[in-house]
């Protein structure tokens, strides 16, 4: 709701990411698409089978690997409005249900961070919390809508906003939940008709690094790079995937150095993957120096939040089967 009680807030969507700037595998994007394609396309498919016209995706992955910019490439390439759904803003279930009702065809109904939404997690970690006695408040006396006690959305029915009957009153309209944490989700969440693709958002890959190149330095290949161009490219190639950081980690690297001579600020982007990959060996060897390295990587690249506009990398796409 917002402040005047309506259900949502409309505000233009102008966010710049598309699958063409996204930092990610060729093959996984290409892969999204087509089915994102096919479910666009796909009216007199869900009629014939006897489906609601709908669809679940869930982006997981360590944070800043573009899950925000995920979501709006999806947007902007199927025309598509977003509605951003913050859980801990809705009190009932029954509010749950008026949103979803408020909502339109050709809509992206987005839940971010669903671990960290109400008691929504995995059922078999058997740590719930306790529910909250009645407050003893004044005859007459409103309830306090923040109190805890009026906060009562479950998981049921969250699987009901998702996959039951009333999310069947209305028509081409897809679901995006994300996560950093994929095994403190219930599975009943995960299961095919509320999550049917699951997407792991990953640290940058190779690929994923000349994409960002290309956006950032306007780079494509070594040969633009001269004489040093193609052993740099080798050595980035080589270092990338032992260093684990994400494309918001590189993307602020690039921008930092954006003005500085292509090679040079390639080569300041290699010193700070060796860093970052030797840290994390020391690491995984137990060293205390390993730690203090890492540690200063971390405050060199000083990683900005998903919203820089970065999108995944080595990228897994799971379908999940019925």
């Amino acid at each position: 709701m917002d402040s005047r009680g309506y259900p949502w807030e409309s505000v233009p969507f102008k966010h710049p990411s598309t699958f063409s700037t996204l930092a990610m595998d060729p093959d996984k994007k290409e892969e999204i698409k087509q089915d994102l394609r096919d479910f666009a396309a796909g009216k007199s498919f869900y009629e014939k089978t006897g489906r609601a016209w709908k669809r679940g995706y869930l982006l997981y992955g360590p944070p800043g690997t573009g899950k925000s910019s995920m979501i709006a490439a999806m947007a902007n390439f199927l025309g598509y409005d977003i509605y951003d759904l913050e859980l801990t803003e809705v009190h009932t279930n029954t509010d749950l249900r008026k949103l979803l009702m408020k909502t339109a065809s050709k809509s992206i109904i987005v839940i971010e961070d669903i671990d960290c939404s109400v008691s929504l997690t995995n059922r078999k970690g058997g740590n719930r919390p306790p529910v909250p006695s009645p407050k003893n408040n004044p005859p007459g006396a409103p309830e306090d809508p923040n109190s805890v006690a009026t906060k009562s959305i479950t998981l049921s029915g969250l699987l009901n906003f998702t996959d039951g009957l009333w999310s069947c009153c209305g028509s081409e309209r897809i679901f995006v939940f994300t996560t950093n944490h994929i095994e403190k989700l219930d599975p009943a969440l995960l299961r095919s008709g509320r999550m049917d693709m699951h997407i792991f958002m990953s640290y940058c890959s190779f690929p994923a690094l000349k994409i960002l190149m290309k956006n950032y330095l306007g780079v494509e290949d070594g040969e633009e790079l001269g004489d040093a161009g193609d052993g740099l490219m080798r050595e980035l190639e080589e270092v990338i995937g032992a260093a684990e950081v994400t494309p918001a980690d590189v993307s602020e690297v690039l921008i930092k150095n954006r003005r500085h001579e292509k090679v040079r600020a390639l080569r300041v982007l290699l010193e700070v993957l060796k860093g970052r990959a030797m840290g994390r060996k020391k690491k995984n060897g137990g060293g205390e120096e390993g730690l203090e390295e890492e540690e200063e990587q971390k405050r060199t690249l000083e990683s900005p939040k998903e919203e820089s506009g970065e999108g995944i990398c080595n990228g897994k796409v799971q379908l999940v089967e019925d």
